[in-house]
Formats: C-alpha cells, structure tokens, sequence
C-alpha cells in the first residue's frame, strides 16, 4: 500500500472539519430555537445554521433530531398553560377549519330563510300578492275540480242518452221506409 497523498489528505481532513463545524452549527441552531420557541423547521433551522437545506438531508441523524424536536410540544412563555405542538396546532387548526365550513353552511341556510320571509313580506306589502289564506283557496280549487268531473259525468250520461236517442231514431226511420207506403199498389 502505498501512503496517501499529503494533499489530498489535508483536503480529507479539512472537509471532515468542515462538515464538523456545520453540525455543531446546526445542532446549536436546534437548541436556540427550542430554547426560544422558535420555528423548527428543515427550512429555519437551515437558514439560522447558514448551511443548505441538503446538508440536512444528507446528514439524516440531524434532520430526525429536526423532526423529533419539531413534533416536540414548545414550552409556552414562562412555563405556565398547555404546551404546544405542531400536531397540536394541525388539529386546532382542522378543527377550527371544520367550524367555519359549518358556520358558513348555516349562513346560507339561514341568508336563503331571510330571502324567503323578506320576498313573501314585500310580496304581500306590494298587493301584488295574492290572499293570505292558502288553504282556503286549496279546499276551493278541489271543490271546483269535483264539479267539474260531476259536471263531465252528467255530459257523458247526456251524451250517451243522445247517442241511444239517435240510434233508435234511425231505426224508427229504416222501419218506416221498409214498409210499404200509403197509397201504393200492394
């Protein structure tokens, strides 16, 4: 075996200093941001660090410590009260997305009732509407249809007396002109 090129050992070894420098840097990043309650994020503690974000990715046991701390629940401002939580907020934030859906809904719902009541009032004010009792012009319109079909039967049944009028007629009158004439030889 032959022994490694003084340079290229030097470069080896400034590379691993390097990289040692920038995880002590991003491990302190870490720590001041739990510490203050900042954001922890890939992102900020990237940024606070002053290294790329794929030197994270690259160095996967500092981007789970990133993630754990991140999943961490934040002490709050003077250790008193719940602490919390990116979950946390997630569901506070779900559910509170969740309310306003519903808020909104009923909102609609209740913007289409106003419409109603307010166009029925207007209605009615303007004169333009007509009578107020509905179920009395109900019970008019089905006692006007009932006549109407006994009205209609009573037509069938003079129709029918008509028709039976007609056809015996022309039977009287087909017997009268089969039978022989007065007044002819016979």
């Amino acid at each position: 075996m032959t022994a490694p090129d003084p340079t290229v050992q030097a470069m080896i070894e400034g590379r691993r200093a390097d990289t040692g420098r920038r995880r002590q840097r991003v491990l302190a990043a870490l720590a001041d941001a739990a510490k203050k309650g900042k954001d922890i994020s890939v992102t900020a503690i990237a940024r606070q660090a002053r290294v790329d974000r794929t030197f994270l990715y690259r160095h996967r046991d500092l981007l789970a410590q990133i993630h754990a701390q991140a999943a961490e629940p934040t002490a709050t401002s003077g250790g008193h009260g719940p602490a919390v939580s990116r979950a946390s907020l997630k569901a506070d934030l779900a559910t509170a997305d969740a309310r306003a859906t519903r808020l909104a809904s009923q909102v609609r719902r209740l913007e289409q009732r106003l419409s109603e009541v307010l166009g029925d009032q207007v209605w009615h004010e303007s004169g333009v509407g007509g009578p107020e009792d509905n179920e009395q012009l109900k019970a008019r319109i089905t006692t006007l249809e009932q006549h109407l079909i006994d009205m209609e039967l009573k037509l069938q049944e003079r129709d029918d007396d008509l028709a039976a009028a007609r056809a015996a007629n022309r039977e009287l009158m087909s017997q009268l002109n089969r039978s022989d004439p007065p007044g002819s030889p016979g």
